[in-house]
């Protein structure tokens, strides 16, 4: 029997995809400035905060800004982002997303949303998801940014769980890094090459089932 108490799930990616709204907002905002970037260069701002992000694309648009011009351009995305993601529908859950968060609490494993996303609450909401939550933690309690554990830990301690109890779902390779910082197991979604520092890899959350999260 495993000790695992509780599951810490990353939102993007993982539950919903907004990568591709976060994708739009940040191409019509380096548009505005005078160049375009590929969304194969958008996959380099997965998991990563808002700032952070908006240094990477000033970077290949080979532009400089004050700390206050970026904070405005940040802001601006975000404005435009979240006017996108208002509109969102129980319709973009990722496939058997919504089925695992309810197998979980039918056995009885505790639930927190581990996000960088400063606009969780929303789209949780939005996609009719959020009562399956026993805690939230997203960019609005939390300061540092994947890989550090931060966001992980809190989410431990909000669930009153020993981080060690706790397995991660993630779909970004700074996701895992930072909750095997954490001393959490992690289950990444998506491509087993990529994220081959995770103890299970599975393509999507339909593909998990009790069974695995008891055997890690």
């Amino acid at each position: 029997m495993s000790n695992l108490k509780a599951c810490i799930f990353d939102l993007d990616g993982v539950i919903v995809d907004t990568a591709v709204y976060h994708y739009k907002a940040w191409r019509r905002l380096a548009n505005q400035l005078g160049f375009d970037f590929t969304e194969e260069q958008n996959e380099e701002l997965k998991g990563i905060s808002r700032i952070e992000s908006l240094k990477i694309i000033l970077n290949w648009g080979a532009v400089s800004k004050t700390e206050e011009e970026m904070q405005e351009l940040a802001s601006l995305k975000n404005t435009w982002y979240v006017e996108m993601i208002t509109k969102m529908t129980p319709k973009e859950i990722l496939p058997g997303a919504k089925e695992f968060l309810e197998l979980v609490k039918a056995n009885h494993y505790l639930t927190a949303l581990g996000s960088a996303s400063k606009n969780s609450e929303t789209i949780l909401n939005q996609i009719g998801l959020t009562h399956l939550f026993d805690a939230l933690v997203d960019g609005n309690k939390v300061t540092k940014s994947k890989p550090d554990p931060e966001v992980f830990l809190v989410g431990a301690a909000e669930l009153n769980v020993e981080p060690s109890a706790c397995v991660v779902f993630e779909d970004a390779i700074a996701g895992v890094q930072a909750a095997k910082a954490g001393y959490m197991k992690t289950v990444g979604i998506g491509n087993a090459t990529v994220l081959k520092e995770a103890d299970l890899v599975v393509p999507g959350l339909y593909e998990m089932t009790i069974e695995k999260l008891e055997n890690l």
